[in-house]
């Protein structure tokens, strides 16, 4: 609820009680989102529908005049009375669209005639996962596994294509729709939406700002679950080893370029030496080249070609095999965080807290870095040479061009397995 409407009485006679604030800029827009039936599915006493699908929805019929409604929402878990509303009928909902523990009372005048706590077990719920980016889909589906433990219920997750494939052998327990695919959503109990709000300052969509938490650990907090990190499990196209030699996968393509590694000769430097240890390097990218205008990176000279559109489950087989992977804060380095494998990231835009822990993470606190995790700035997903402190000077992209191979090399001599070789 917006702030003056919390722990007060609020009357309305108009159709609708709402107390949303205009924060609508995500990751994902609003339309890539199923929106709920107008009507709440599940039937009370009294001419009564509720839900708790995109918050609490309650919607109840116009009373004789002289006659009116006393709708109150709490939270059971804080105690607090977050909403509440007189009005001659209509429908309430709340602002805040993440899970909270709602209590729902109606009265009658003084009479009260429904009460109703939110309770998941057996229920039917829609979790959205509406883009279709690797790295994010990877990092919060765990949450959507452990929110399906924690309350015993019926999940449909809506998800792309090709994290269905990924996901849907390994969790029988939930039921994958592609984002193509009609859903009919007349009989969910509630429902939820992974994103990242960036302008969500109000805190509507997410209890807290996912800069502070961390991309994988937002979806956590937005479902009530642990926040403990764990990689999903995934399928893999082979159980076998492919490829005889000591081999390490690397991916130098995102999809802006201050992910990349803007050390012109470090990717050139890092795969001469690891071919020097007798590591065969193979770039799984699905892009030999990518970039805009007249910025564009290609595969380093030295490695070995597998990039191409290749299915995730046959990338998974490469890395649950290699030595270990060498890549960009991006979906393939999640990719490989699923398949077990050791994970050298090369990033300085995104804080370290940002994405899973890992302990060969190569960061340089003398440059400028953490942008993507200032909420002083706005990322904007169509620029391609974003950088919002330093766009257009000396210092663009410093986070990582002053990355050093030397350096990369020391983070790498940490990891057991090279010792092998």
């Amino acid at each position: 609820m917006n702030n003056d409407q919390q722990n007060h009485t609020h009357v309305a006679t108009s159709e609708k009680v709402s107390a949303d604030s205009d924060s609508s800029a995500t990751v994902a827009s609003e339309k890539m989102f199923l929106d709920p039936p107008i009507l709440p599915t599940q039937e009370g006493p009294e001419g009564i529908r509720y839900d708790f699908n995109y918050g609490c929805r309650v919607h109840v019929p116009a009373l004789p005049e002289g006659k009116g409604w006393r709708i109150r929402l709490s939270d059971t878990l804080t105690g607090n009375v977050v909403f509440e509303s007189v009005l001659q009928g209509g429908s309430v909902e709340s602002s805040k669209k993440f899970f909270i523990p709602f209590k729902l009372e109606c009265w009658i005048g003084e009479r009260i005639v429904f009460t109703h706590e939110i309770d998941l077990q057996g229920k039917d719920v829609l979790v959205q996962i509406p883009v279709g980016t690797l790295g994010d889909g990877i990092a919060w589906f765990p949450y959507v596994d452990a929110f399906q433990k924690q309350h015993d219920c019926s999940v449909s997750c809506t998800i792309s294509k090709p994290l269905k494939a990924l996901f849907e052998s390994k969790y029988p327990n939930i039921r994958l729709i592609e984002k193509s695919e009609p859903v009919n959503q007349s009989h969910f109990y509630a429902g939820y939406r992974m994103g990242l709000y960036f302008d969500d300052w109000d805190c509507i969509h997410q209890p807290v700002d996912f800069r502070y938490v961390g991309l994988h650990k937002t979806a956590a907090h937005i479902l009530g679950v642990p926040a403990i990190e764990e990689p999903p499990k995934i399928a893999y196209s082979t159980e076998s080893r492919q490829i005889k030699e000591p081999y390490v996968c690397i991916g130098v393509q995102s999809s802006t370029q201050c992910k990349y590694w803007n050390n012109p000769y470090g990717w050139l430097d890092l795969v001469a030496w690891l071919k020097s240890l007798g590591y065969r390097v193979l770039c799984i990218d699905k892009d030999r080249a990518w970039g805009q205008s007249t910025t564009w990176n290609y595969i380093p000279h030295g490695a070995d070609d597998f990039t191409g559109d290749i299915p995730l489950a046959e990338r998974a087989s490469l890395l649950k095999y290699a030595d270990f992977y060498v890549g960009l804060s991006s979906g393939l380095a999640w990719l490989a965080w699923a398949a077990g494998t050791p994970v050298v990231m090369i990033s300085g835009f995104t804080h370290p807290n940002n994405e899973f822990h890992t302990p060969y993470r190569v960061f340089n606190y003398h440059t400028c870095n953490s942008c993507w995790n200032d909420p002083k700035v706005m990322f904007d997903h169509h620029d391609f040479l974003w950088c919002p402190r330093h766009k257009g000077t000396e210092r663009q992209f410093e986070c990582t061009r002053l990355v050093t191979v030397d350096h990369v090399k020391s983070i790498i001599e940490k990891i057991p397995a090279l010792t092998k070789l």
